[in-house]
């Protein structure tokens, strides 16, 4: 099943998100479910609140920098539980975009790398070191279980220039190619 994205201004995405046990209903179709979400609208990460459940889980798919970085073909992952409890101190930029946000992408500044404890899809513990494009992608989805968006790490002036767009998305005026609500 394809979900519908929920869209910036919903309730959900401001939520923070709450954990879950093995016995979560259907867990193993809603990860499915998930992927196939994600995949249909393009994206490289999807967050559960994205599909208006508060729940610690997300998705990430950096296969399409396979190019740029061979490491990276089949990099399909799940985390449940995740918990971010180290980031490097150096950061860098990189131009951001989120299924919740269609059509805006802004330079955001991360930490390189991060190390996070989660739980894969089989609730098998890791404790793992991230870095490069997988870890901004982690970070960007792991911001979701918090209750944050990207903008959310923008500055003040920027956050008020795109303010005019922002709300009228939150009022359902955007386009963009895949299912929304």
């Amino acid at each position: 099943m394809i979900y519908p994205i929920v869209i910036y201004g919903a309730q959900t995405l401001r939520n923070k998100s709450q954990d879950i046990t093995p016995d979560y209903p259907e867990l193993k179709k809603l990860i499915d479910d998930m992927f196939l979400t994600m995949d249909e609208a393009a994206g490289v990460g999807l967050a559960a609140p994205q599909i208006g459940k508060n729940i610690r889980l997300f998705v990430v798919n950096c296969t399409p920098w396979a190019d740029e970085d061979p490491s990276l073909a089949d990099y399909r992952k799940v985390f449940i539980n995740a918990q971010i409890y180290e980031h490097s101190e150096e950061t860098d930029l990189f131009n951001e975009g989120c299924l919740s946000i269609p059509g805006i992408h802004e330079d955001v500044r991360r930490p390189i790398a991060i190390r996070m404890r989660y739980m894969d899809e089989n609730f098998v513990e890791h404790d793992e070191l991230f870095e490069g494009l997988p870890a901004r992608v982690i970070q960007h989805e792991y911001d979701h279980l918090e209750g944050q968006v990207f903008t959310d790490h923008l500055s003040p002036l920027r956050r008020n220039l795109l303010k005019g767009k922002m709300v009228k998305m939150s009022k359902g005026q955007y386009r963009c190619a895949y299912k929304t609500k």
